[in-house]
């Protein structure tokens, strides 16, 4: 399908009513809060194709592994992120006819997502018969600035009549996930009630018990002031609306204000509740819908603050890179550390709304750089909480130590059933041990480390001891059927990405003890009484690391993706055609596998990763090598490429797989945005402009940037959150710009030249 939203600078825009582009519609035009979410789901009836979406953070159900062949060690359940209570709806039946964009004649339709200020705004026009129409404009959002809060604005104006609109406004929680396993619904009510223009749901799921509750108020508002209305309850389970009818005018509009208060037990107890909601509803009501649209706006407003990025003269990469970060902003706040990044975020149920290790490899540097550092640091509080979890994976695999992070999770337990990726996709836990290597690097805070993460370190370090076996042929270390990050490719041997995190985790961890050994004595004694590390153990490590076979062919100069690599049949994407692409919708998996076709960065996520440890010429050849035979079939694919692309002075290339990152949602790549964004890939594109075109990295604690201007844009700039400054980077034809915008001074270094930016200071760094 080609692109059809508007290109904007901090709009998503979309012209004209298709019928066959609402659920992509649904996913682009999504909101959220951290705390809930809602897909563009149209408030009045919609008979056609949708997906209705509303999701709560956390809130999940265990639903029953579905597999064609049960294997030893598979995960009882995948974890689903809910489909919940449906709080936007409104059934309007206007003298006698649905208003149902499905069925009635539809004009002048406008969709805009406003990014500046988070709000969604709809209008339209909707003839009714030959002599009646009516003019729509909605407004909703879910409030930044009081997280349990969402309200909506549905003003309807006739044209050519006065006549009766039959209203109901309602909360309906009979929603089934569309991606059951079993086509079971996961809810069972609780309690529904109305009072007045005021009605709630409470419902519970079927395993583990959490509780959902709903409560609304509709108020009516007609020439400028608020209107009494009659109605009557609608009550059956999970379901409570309000039923009224109101006379509407030729020429005047009529407004329906929804005010909506979400709450959980996962922050309150079950029996307070209804009160709790009650109570946030009470405060968002005396506020009003135009102060709670203000404080949204200056929530907003304070997010653009650190984290906008600006391109001069390519709309259509400035509209691709704002559209990412506003929905990274909506997915997570940081606010809880029970929570995590879904790589489809409140956009859609696919992949079950659970946590990937995409949240270490990509997301983790975007949330360093662009917030305080305690939202960071919880994304690494929420692994450690799941570090009992992680061993008991291990120990599920037949590991008699050690912890094996989950691949796909809400708890900790792993509950993806595919064995080629629950079993083998293990470089996972090389991403968690990064992780906290990366924000130790970035930010200085040693405390993760002291407090929880020598922890992890160690019992990942365990896993490996475990999991590698000794060849004594070869007199190396090895790692036997395992699967990379190239998923197109199973069950291998010597996965040389595997192998180098594997070999990496082992001597951060070793030199992490050795440092705190030399300067904390007595903390590294307790680690040993705690975890009971022993000299026999870190030896082992030390002769595993030393000794880890990493697949290279000396003829090429590059890392053998993995064991055998070289056998097969090498050609470049280039030379397939087109109507082989994309591969996952058009070979067999046999031939997928079969194939040199790599999914996603394989060899060269560990050149991104361990990017200090390696020569440029090393870099060169093996993104020379591989990338030609990279389909980025993965969202997580094009932004590393980016990255390293940029690095090499692959200027073309770079901008090229920039604006695919970017915009991949957008212009639909992948032809699966109606399953919902990519969010964990939009942290990608962030990173593909600031770690590629600005060339950021941190090394020992120190802030670098190498910037490059791309040939279509004339400029642009970002800010870094680093060392507690916020530094805003100007980057254009005439050179390098650092602005200091607070108190705190700063040292760094631009194009290798060391500076310092001082308190409210411009640097022309070159």
């Amino acid at each position: 399908m080609k692109p059809y939203v508007k290109q904007d600078p901090w709009s998503i825009i979309e012209e004209g009513f298709d019928p066959q582009k609402q659920e992509i519609s649904e996913s682009l035009f999504s909101i959220g809060n951290g705390h809930t979410g809602q897909r563009a789901n149209f408030e009045e009836t919609y008979s056609g194709s949708s997906l209705q979406g509303s999701y709560m953070a956390g809130v999940y159900y265990p639903d029953k592994t579905r597999v064609g062949w049960w294997k030893n060690g598979y995960p009882e359940y995948f974890a689903k992120v809910l489909n919940a209570t449906n709080w936007i709806g409104l059934k309007l039946i206007i003298d006698g006819t649905e208003l149902d964009l499905a069925t009635v004649e539809v004009t002048d339709f406008r969709r805009e997502l406003n990014m500046r200020e988070g709000f969604l705004k709809r209008t339209f026009t909707a003839k009714l018969s030959s002599e009646k129409r009516v003019h729509v404009k909605a407004v909703r959002f879910v409030s930044m600035a009081r997280k349990e809060i969402g309200a909506l604005s549905y003003e309807l104006t006739p044209e050519g009549f006065s006549g009766r609109l039959e209203l109901d406004s309602y909360l309906d929680g009979d929603i089934k996930n569309t991606d059951a396993n079993y086509d079971e619904k996961f809810w069972d009510p609780v309690d529904q009630s109305v009072n007045g223009m005021r009605a709630s749901v409470t419902v519970k799921t079927k395993k583990l018990d959490f509780h959902y509750c709903t409560v609304k108020e509709t108020e009516i508002q007609q020439n400028g002031s608020y209107t009494p209305i009659e109605s009557t309850p609608v009550l059956r389970d999970k379901y409570a609306g309000v039923r009224a009818d109101i006379a509407l005018k030729d020429g005047e509009a009529t407004t329906i204000y929804k005010y909506t208060a979400h709450v959980t037990n996962r922050d309150h107890r079950k029996e307070e509740l209804q009160g709790k909601a009650e109570q946030a509803l009470e405060a968002a009501l005396q506020a009003g819908f135009s102060q709670l649209q203000k404080e949204q706006a200056e929530a907003w407003e304070t997010k653009w603050l650190d984290s906008d990025i600006v391109i001069e003269g390519d709309t259509a990469a400035q509209q691709g890179i704002r559209f990412n970060i506003f929905q990274l902003n909506q997915t997570y706040t940081g606010e809880d550390a029970r929570l995590n990044i879904g790589p489809k975020g409140f956009t859609g149920e696919k992949y079950g709304g659970s946590t990937y290790w995409d949240t270490e490899a990509y997301c983790l540097p975007f949330y360093l750089a662009t917030a305080d550092s305690r939202i960071a640091r919880n994304l690494l509080v929420y692994r450690w909480n799941q570090l009992g979890k992680a061993k008991e994976n291990a120990a599920k695999l037949g590991f008699s130590k050690g912890a094996l992070y989950p691949m796909v999770t809400m708890n900790g337990e792993e509950s993806h059933n595919e064995w080629e990726i629950t079993f083998e996709e293990i470089h996972r836990n090389g991403a968690i041990a990064y992780a906290v290597y990366q924000y130790t690097d970035y930010t200085g805070d040693t405390s993760y480390i002291e407090e929880a993460g020598m922890e992890v370190l160690v019992e990942i370090s365990r896993f490996w001891e475990d999991r590698v076996l000794y060849n004594k042929r070869r007199g190396s270390y090895m790692m036997l059927g395992v699967t990379g990050p190239n998923e197109y490719e199973n069950n291998v041997n010597n996965n040389w990405y595997t192998n180098r995190i594997a070999a990496w985790t082992l001597s951060y961890t070793l030199e992490t003890l050795t440092t705190w050994k030399e300067k904390q004595p007595e903390l590294f004694a307790k680690w040993q009484k705690q975890l009971g590390i022993t000299d026999d153990e870190l030896n082992k490590w030390d002769e595993i690391r030393s000794n880890m076979y990493e697949p290279y062919d000396e003829e090429t100069g590059v890392f053998l993706q993995q064991d055998g690599f070289l056998d097969k049949e090498l050609m470049a994407v280039s030379e397939l055609e087109a109507k082989h692409l994309p591969l996952n919708q058009n070979w067999s998996w046999d031939r997928i596998l079969r194939s040199c076709f790599i999914k996603q960065a394989d060899v060269l996520q560990g050149l991104h990763f361990l990017n200090h440890e390696y020569d440029e010429e090393t870099k060169r050849r093996n993104f020379d090598f591989y990338e030609p035979m990279t389909v980025h079939e993965s969202s997580l694919s094009p932004c590393v490429h980016a990255v390293l692309a940029c690095e090499l002075g692959y200027g073309a290339k770079a901008y090229d797989m920039y604006l695919r990152t970017a915009r991949l949602d957008l212009d639909n790549y992948n032809n699966d945005t109606e399953d919902g964004c990519h969010i964990t890939s939009m942290a990608g594109t962030w990173m593909a402009v600031v770690q590629g075109f600005g060339g950021m990295r941190v090394r020992n604690g120190e802030l670098h940037l190498n910037p490059a201007l791309p040939e279509k844009w004339n400029g642009y700039s970002f800010k870094i959150v680093f060392g507690g400054a916020r530094l805003l980077i100007r980057v254009s034809k005439n050179g390098v710009t650092v602005i200091n915008e607070t108190n705190q001074s700063v040292e760094l270094y631009v194009n290798g030249s060391r500076i310092t930016a001082s308190a409210n200071q411009e640097i022309q760094a070159g």
